[in-house]
């Protein structure tokens, strides 16, 4: 019991003021929408990631991004959803955050954009030249994204039969031969004469592939088509008409549809890389 300045009696417990305060922080932030999207994109890259590794054969390592992406969107969205880390940082970091991811996914949402302008480049008539570009040959024989490159080639070649192909791609540390001599021996187990292949059997990436080809022609006056798959063929048109081919157009071959994602996400970084050093 508790007196009153009167003297008054009254119970104790009506003496206090309890207040009920409302749940907030933690318990109303738990998993919401952002943090749901994340867990369930980290999962689905995850999965990809696994998927690649148990059923195609890939010449790079590259699929593994998806792995470590699929492990941060997780991390990011446990974050968000189970913790106070984003409600105690500063106002002004969680604003240049916000603006740094928005100018992440408006880059790479326009950089793909471009890359899809020449999904379904068609080339042109009676080129003087076709350059194949290289890519992953294996022992037994040019890998998927390969065989599509030339099997596009041999059709042209037939239906153009004047025009003449060089072949562009050295050896890689896992290949027994070079490129150029694999897709020479497909191509000609193919029908195509060998009198009318050329091979360019120094390069490495795609800036050599078209700088090493454009010694075996005359750049500025040949029609030149250079076929490889169809996610590659804006950046390797760039650099192409970054190095002086004049009159160049570009022939897309398909590409498996499962790597498709992959693919067009190691092409990202690529149109990057070559805009960083000046190759487009």
């Amino acid at each position: 019991m508790r007196k009153r300045k009167n003297g008054e009696l009254i119970p104790f417990e009506k003496s206090k003021r309890v207040i009920y305060m409302e749940k907030r922080g933690r318990e109303e932030r738990k998993m919401p929408l952002l943090a749901n999207t994340l867990i369930v994109l980290g999962a689905v890259c995850i999965l990809y990631c696994i998927g690649i590794l148990l059923f195609v054969n890939y010449g790079t390592r590259f699929f593994l991004v998806w792995g470590a992406g699929g492990l941060m969107l997780i991390g990011a969205g446990w974050v968000i959803g189970y913790t106070d880390f984003v409600t105690n940082q500063p106002g002004w970091l969680r604003i240049l955050l916000e603006c740094l991811i928005g100018i992440g996914i408006v880059t790479f949402l326009w950089i793909e954009g471009l890359i899809f302008t020449q999904f379904a480049a068609k080339g042109t008539e009676n080129a003087d030249y076709l350059v194949v570009l290289g890519a992953q040959m294996f022992d037994y024989g040019p890998s998927d994204t390969l065989r599509r490159r030339l099997d596009t080639a041999v059709e042209y070649l037939e239906d153009n039969p004047d025009t003449w192909v060089i072949v562009s791609g050295g050896r890689g540390p896992n290949e027994s031969m070079t490129e150029a001599q694999g897709m020479y021996d497909y191509l000609v187990s193919r029908g195509v004469g060998n009198e009318r292949i050329r091979k360019e059997d120094a390069s490495g990436n795609t800036y050599e592939n078209l700088l090493y080809s454009g010694r075996l022609l005359d750049k500025e006056n040949d029609r030149i088509v250079v076929v490889s798959n169809n996610f590659h063929i804006y950046r390797a048109l760039g650099i192409a008409r970054k190095q002086g081919y004049a009159n160049v157009w570009g022939l897309a071959a398909d590409s498996y549809p499962l790597m498709l994602p992959n693919n067009l996400l190691r092409e990202f970084f690529g149109v990057l890389k070559d805009w960083a050093v000046g190759n487009l």
